[in-house]
């Protein structure tokens, strides 16, 4: 395949213009597209394929590319290139990946012009899947006229599953294309996040998974839009743990690595989580109160940093916490549903957070 090698920095990667069966024949879609009446199936993401794995979660989850958004996203776009007259249906570049290391061959005496080998499998679409499947179902309408067109690509070649990712996120990471919660999986795996967000994103994931975890599997990763019954945004909770981080490493890279620094912080935020639930009773996680709604555990976390400095031996924290914490069983009433936002008033969430953990804080230090 002709092919333009392009270099920047010490990255190498090269420009390609596919005919429009040939680079559909090339790609592999992990979401379904629809089209009218016809559809097309996602392909299985392989074992231990971390990338498109990420990239499937996403676009799958993200209510951007539901199942009716994404048809007539699809359908907007198919439209398009049947009406397109003098303008280019496909002005912008497609982004694929392989992990394959390519051979490339210059031609003659051009070295950034020359013969690109083809990977053995199929490419990743890192952007670009929308138009394609669009161009899938132009293709299937109009073959006549779909075979005018070809698609301007990019490709990444021998790159390592972190750098897919991170181009991923680098190129969707804007409100309306990516979810907020998904990044927090993400900080890890790019090279740009601080080592405070990659601490904070370590301790936010073993909160969900972790057994003893008293919000485990009660942490929404998906955004708002999952089914079952949760306390907290993984966003929230990822920003609580952030903003407590920060203040203890001004510098973000003074923090500890996730490996080093999370287990710490883990075991702390379990342990004071574990004396809140005792000292709550019956109210914790029971829907006719406030106590494990993001409000309140967020500032209830926000009680565990001013108690951090105090320097209590972990196998006495359990204990010592649910001492400090008893007053706030005294208050388990004013935490009903009924009339909370009566009780706590305030003129937005950042300002109701802020009173309730005032109030706390200082049942706590009295």
């Amino acid at each position: 395949m002709l092919a333009t090698q392009i270099r920047q920095k010490e990255g190498v990667f090269y420009f390609v213009a596919f005919p429009a069966e040939e680079i559909l024949d090339r790609v592999r879609f992990i979401s379904r597209f629809y089209g009218d009446g016809e559809q097309i199936a996602p392909d299985a993401v392989p074992e231990g394929d971390d990338v498109a794995r990420f990239v499937a979660k996403i676009e799958r989850s993200d209510k951007a590319f539901q199942r009716q958004v994404s048809k007539a996203k699809v359908k907007s776009i198919q439209n398009f290139y049947e009406t397109a007259g003098s303008q280019p249906p496909i002005p912008g570049t497609v982004l694929l990946f392989t992990p394959e290391r390519l051979r490339f061959s210059p031609m003659g005496n051009l070295d950034s012009v020359g013969d690109l080998q083809m990977p053995r499998d199929k490419f990743l679409i890192i952007d670009g899947q929308h138009r394609l499947a669009a161009l899938e179902f132009y293709l299937r309408d109009h073959p006549d006229d779909a075979r005018t067109i070809s698609v301007p690509a990019i490709i990444f070649d021998g790159r390592t599953d972190d750098f897919a990712a991170e181009m991923f996120v680098i190129i969707n990471s804007t409100p309306t294309r990516i979810n907020r919660s998904h990044l927090v999986d993400l900080y890890e795996r790019v090279s740009w996040a601080t080592r405070d967000r990659k601490l904070a994103a370590r301790v936010a994931d073993m909160l969900y998974s972790e057994g003893d975890s008293p919000l485990r599997y009660r942490i929404n990763r998906l955004g708002g839009r999952s089914r079952q019954e949760k306390w907290i945004l993984q966003s929230e909770l990822f920003n609580e743990l952030h903003r407590w981080i920060k203040a203890d490493y001004p510098d973000p890279e003074d923090a500890p690595t996730p490996s080093a620094g999370a287990p710490k912080y883990y075991a702390y935020v379990r342990d004071f989580l574990k004396a809140a639930q005792r000292v709550w009773g019956d109210a914790w996680g029971d829907p006719r109160y406030m106590i494990t709604r993001p409000v309140t555990l967020k500032a209830m976390l926000r009680v565990a940093a001013d108690l951090a400095d105090e320097g209590i031996p972990a196998q006495d924290r359990v204990r010592e916490f649910e001492r400090r914490l008893a007053p706030w069983a005294e208050r388990v009433r004013d935490f009903r549903q009924e009339g909370f936002y009566e009780r706590f008033a305030a003129r937005g969430q950042v300002e109701r957070v802020s009173r309730i953990h005032r109030e706390l804080k200082r049942m706590v230090l009295d």
